[in-house]
């Protein structure tokens, strides 16, 4: 996409991309917070431990990580490429969007690790290729003035998506299945809506040569690339405490499961009010002032110190405190970087295909982080190793995005 710099976008614009953006999360982390680790939970069964539990969540979350990684910036290079009537980026999110509701009925319907974990992996796939998609439209359609506002309702969206779908399944008593059903439901029908309402212009051209390139070839350039890399350590770290967080409830705090799932949501909502209010006044900032880089590290540190509160004083307080502190940090961490990553982005044609790695930098760390947890659980049959690895990798993420540098942004 060359020629003259975007145009201004108005409300209307704003509303479709945060529904996309909050279908996507909603049905991405329902299932990663409560429905998973429940199917999961080897506890409940008579020669189950649930050590064994958390291993599985682990490793289902982490194989569709890695299904997600591979699917985000491939679907976003063949949607650079694609030519149609409808848009280049319109297929994909609708066709991913449907794909997602499908994958989540059958997740709804199997037992057992192995069926879930193909299922999960299929869902994975689609939130990947939407989020490709529908991230293509920051950079196709915005100018740099109004990224971080438009980062800013995907993050917050992440945190409104999980107390959306776990309020909807612990509030009203659903099972499994049912929680499933209404998640597919949601995003094939929102995913959809939105797909066909936002402007996607076709683009009369054929691939340009950058188009044709392979989807990695922006990680050699060299400020891309450590934003990138350092978006993804620092989702591990955020995902390290968030994702295994129901177990922690009941194996860390010793709480029931009916009293861990009603907990889970009220820490969810602290964490989300945080998450809504720094993501909306980081975005802003960062749009008025133009300085991504030095909000993104502070951000991270602040991410870190909330598995230190948690560490150091284990309880449901100091928990609602860290969820607090962790949503805030993470907050402004996914508003500002977005922004960050997107004003860097190396090739002016093949923004869906790069800005895939960004999504995926960000996903995979979400569903590789309890993969790792995982393991650091069993390793000490407890959860204290896993906050402080939340909180080395947080400051190693800062430390990562703040090696890239900044570009001057053009004057309007």
């Amino acid at each position: 996409m060359t020629g003259a710099s975007p145009r201004t976008v108005g409300t209307r614009w704003f509303v479709l991309f945060t529904l996309a953006w909050l279908a996507i999360w909603t049905v991405q982390l329902t299932p990663v917070q409560l429905l998973l680790p429940t199917q999961l939970n080897t506890a409940t069964s008579t020669t189950g431990t649930w050590v064994a539990g958390v291993v599985y969540s682990g490793v289902v979350l982490g194989v569709g990580g890695l299904a997600g990684v591979i699917a985000g910036p491939v679907s976003g290079m063949l949607s650079d490429r694609t030519r149609t009537r409808w848009g280049r980026r319109r297929p994909w999110a609708i066709g991913a969007s449907v794909w997602t509701g499908l994958c989540l009925v059958v997740a709804g319907l199997v037992h057992g690790p192995w069926p879930i974990g193909l299922a999960w992996t299929g869902v994975s796939v689609g939130v990947a290729v939407a989020s490709a998609a529908f991230t293509a439209l920051i950079a196709d359609q915005l100018p740099e003035s109004q990224r971080g506002a438009a980062s800013a309702s995907a993050s917050s969206s992440q945190a409104v998506g999980i107390v959306l779908g776990v309020g909807a399944v612990v509030l009203l008593g659903l099972s499994i299945f049912a929680g499933y059903l209404v998640l597919a439901l949601f995003i094939a029908f929102v995913g959809t809506l939105a797909a066909l309402l936002l402007p996607d212009p076709p683009v009369a051209t054929g691939p340009t040569r950058d188009e044709r390139r392979l989807p990695w070839v922006a990680l050699g350039h060299r400020d891309f690339a450590w934003v990138v890399w350092g978006r993804f350590v620092t989702n591990v770290g955020n995902a390290l405490p968030t994702t295994l967080f129901l177990f922690f409830l009941m194996y860390g705090l010793g709480e029931r499961e009916a009293e861990a799932q009603d907990n889970l949501l009220l820490v969810i909502v602290v964490y989300t009010i945080f998450v809504v209010a720094a993501s909306v006044l980081a975005g802003w900032w960062s749009d008025r002032t133009g300085r991504r880089r030095v909000l993104t590290m502070a951000s991270a540190v602040v991410q870190a110190a909330a598995a230190v509160v948690i560490v150091v004083a284990p309880s449901l307080t100091t928990t609602m405190v860290a969820a607090a502190v962790l949503g805030a940090g993470y907050g402004a961490f996914s508003t500002v970087g977005l922004a960050f990553a997107t004003d860097l982005l190396p090739f002016p044609d093949d923004h869906a295909r790069d800005l895939g790695l960004v999504n995926v930098s960000a996903a995979l760390g979400q569903l590789v982080g309890p993969l790792v947890g995982a393991t650091l659980v069993a390793l000490v049959g407890g959860f204290w190793l896993l906050l402080i690895v939340s909180a080395v990798l947080s400051v190693v993420g800062a430390g990562m995005s703040g090696v890239a540098r900044e570009r001057v942004r053009a004057t309007p």
